[in-house]
């Protein structure tokens, strides 16, 4: 009997794994594919001389996380690689802001906008310098962080204190309007928010923006040599080699509870693996509490709280193989990892308007991906790897462009939106479609076929919007990786500090295990709150609420209820 079960063999689920072991315990990492990873992995499926990242590429927060660099990985074959420049955001006039790990050279950039604008971006990043110790211990600890918290506090107060609270709610349209008298900073600012699902109108957007571009200052956006499965691969070896056992092709189909407790787990071939300590899932939070965990186990109150869980924007990729590098208008483009594809901060919202009528954007905001330029081990000399990514509405009402898209993602519209996506290339890297040796197109149910827990192509684990963040993520009064069954932890992006390889939400749920008497207090005002609901009524302790029919309510997880981010009662509606 292994002391441990880790469902899934995601990072955060292999972070979780290889820290338990190194408390001496023994770990078994149970996987539903063919192979370890989740969305840190690649292959050679778009040509066979070109390595291809399936989902994630870039990963500042692993290189700023104490968790991911207290492993050490590199002593298990894990090396980094940077691109010249960090991102770049073209516009198709020919001009482009820089984001470097120079901040003279971000800064230059910026002045070429307008001048002064650079200056505004050095006092941004004092700011950061300032901050950064404790915020960072802050955001990658369990939550509430008590000690980087108070610390955090005294040296906002030695910085404006809650002039500086302020500015990091700012919407980010609002945010470049006070920081920069030209175009550009607000464009590195919000591009960079739009990593995640914030729009440049969204309260806490220029916070968001303000820190992905900093981490981006001070680390970069590092790839791992050789495809971000490396990253993986670093992992497993650490775990195999303190005794830690990954078994991948091995579904769990249910949690088992007894007393109150995780005891084990399920698989899908009816094989149950027992627990002697604990169980922590690395899945995603309605797959957790919508299947994995029968409703009698969990208080009501929580279920009705799953009816309102708000998955992040759906997405769709394309990968390329290129026969030559990408001919961007702007040269500076050329030598950046990241490249931003918008045409201004009112296309940015335009966009995320267009997403929120549930309507397929028409000039789709691209993140795209130079991975040659970034690492050149990805592909043969004078070539490169690329690809770009967008968004789309979980639930399609509407074409915004002319080709009739509904959302069904069959074969025909795949292509048609790929093609959009390669037009909207074409607008800052003229020619660029010449140069497509081989595509591959991933679309929203694509990518939850390879990985569960990306829901409809939801990469984030749940929305970033300040509704589903800290205390209130990933619902009311969870914010901690405990459950309310004993001996069972949430350690996916579903849970504080949310989406972004760096390994937290895994540490957290470790850490948890370890210590499950650490935070008493902590743990039973979190099962308090589970039990009350808004108006202060205390719901009762077990059973799932019976909809008109008689059964428990329908979930937002895979395989269950509308493949959209609705409130669920809406959908039975």
């Amino acid at each position: 009997m292994a002391d441990a079960v880790v469902i899934g063999a995601g990072p955060n689920g292999l972070v979780a794994a290889n820290l338990l072991a190194d408390a001496g315990w023994s770990v078994t990492v149970l996987e539903e594919q063919p192979e370890p990873g989740g969305a840190v992995r690649h292959d050679h499926g778009v040509h066979p001389d070109y390595a291809s990242d399936l989902f994630s590429s870039f990963y500042p927060l692993a290189a700023a996380s104490p968790v991911v660099s207290g492993l050490g990985l590199e002593e298990h074959g894990l090396r980094w690689s940077h691109a010249p420049h960090v991102v770049a955001h073209p516009l198709s006039d020919g001009r482009c802001a820089i984001l470097d790990r120079d901040v003279g050279v971000t800064a230059a950039s910026l002045d070429a906008f307008a001048p002064g604008d650079g200056d505004a971006w050095r006092r941004l990043h004092a700011m950061w310098d300032r901050l950064r110790p404790d915020l960072l211990d802050a955001l990658f600890t369990p939550f509430p962080p008590v000690r980087s918290g108070l610390r955090l506090a005294v040296r906002l107060r030695g910085t404006g204190g809650l002039r500086m609270a302020r500015t990091l709610v700012l919407p980010v349209r609002r945010m470049a309007e006070e920081e920069f008298r030209g175009e550009g900073g607000g464009l590195l600012l919000a591009g960079n928010a739009l990593h995640a699902d914030l729009a440049p109108e969204a309260a806490g957007s220029g916070g968001f923006g303000w820190l992905m571009s900093m981490l981006g200052q001070t680390y970069g956006f590092p790839v791992p040599v050789g495809g971000a499965g490396a990253l993986t691969d670093a992992l497993v070896r650490r775990l195999e080699s303190r005794g830690g056992a990954v078994r991948c092709g091995r579904r769990v189909e249910r949690v088992v509870v007894r007393g109150g407790r995780a005891v084990a787990v399920r698989l899908a071939d009816g094989e149950t693996v027992p627990a002697g300590r604990a169980v922590l899932a690395d899945v995603s939070v309605p797959a957790l509490y919508g299947e994995l965990v029968a409703p009698e186990d969990l208080p009501r109150q929580l279920q009705s709280d799953l009816e309102r869980f708000q998955w992040d924007f759906a997405t769709f990729k394309v990968d390329w193989a290129l026969d030559g590098p990408v001919p961007w208008k702007c040269e500076q483009a050329a030598g950046a990892g990241t490249v931003h594809l918008a045409d201004g901060l009112d296309e940015l919202t335009r966009f995320a308007a267009q997403l929120a009528m549930g309507r397929v954007p028409d000039r789709p905001f691209s993140l795209f991906g130079q991975m040659t330029t970034s690492d050149p081990t990805r592909s043969p000399e004078g070539t490169e790897s690329a690809w770009a990514y967008t968004h789309v509405p979980h639930r399609v009402v509407g074409d915004a462009g002319d080709d009739g898209l509904t959302g069904s993602w069959d074969k025909d519209e795949q292509e048609r939106m790929a093609d959009r996506v390669e037009a909207h290339v074409e607008r800052f890297a003229p020619g660029f479609r010449d140069r497509i040796r081989a595509r591959r197109i991933l679309a929203p149910p694509t990518l939850q076929s390879l990985d569960r827990n990306l829901h409809g192509g939801a990469i984030n684990g749940g929305t970033t919007a300040m509704h589903q963040q800290l205390f209130f993520r990933p619902a009311p009064g969870t914010g901690r990786p405990e459950t309310p069954v004993k001996g069972l932890y949430l350690a996916s992006a579903g849970a504080h500090p949310g989406g972004g390889v760096h390994g937290a939400p895994g540490a957290n749920a470790a850490r948890a295990a370890l210590r499950p008497s650490f935070a008493p207090g902590l743990a039973a005002a979190q099962r308090l709150l589970a039990h009350r609901d808004r108006t202060g009524r205390r719901q009762p302790d077990r059973g799932g609420r019976p909809d008109r029919g008689g059964r428990p309510p329908e979930t937002a997880g895979p395989g269950a209820g509308p493949a959209d981010d609705r409130p669920q009662k809406e959908a039975r509606r």
